[in-house]
């Protein structure tokens, strides 16, 4: 399972111009980090009221990532 592309399709529904999304993912030895950019205008949209999506998108990707063994981040910039 791609955890990559799972983060991108979930971040692609949400925003209105899925083509300004880009994933920057840098792996250590027991952890994979995943920078999330989006529009400057679309920031509210990921991150939501009180952080409830963003804190969603996490949630979901480390659920996705429990067999790999290693610890996965997701910073939203």
């Amino acid at each position: 399972m791609d955890i990559e592309k799972i983060l991108f399709d979930i971040v692609c529904a949400i925003v209105d111009s899925p083509d300004q999304v880009s994933i920057t993912r840098s792996d250590s030895d027991d952890e994979v980090r995943f920078v999330l950019t989006v529009a400057p205008e679309e920031m509210g949209m990921v991150i939501g009221r009180h952080g409830k999506i963003a804190k969603a998108i996490r949630t979901l990707v480390k659920a996705a990532a429990t067999g790999s063994g290693k610890k996965v981040t997701v910073d939203i910039r």
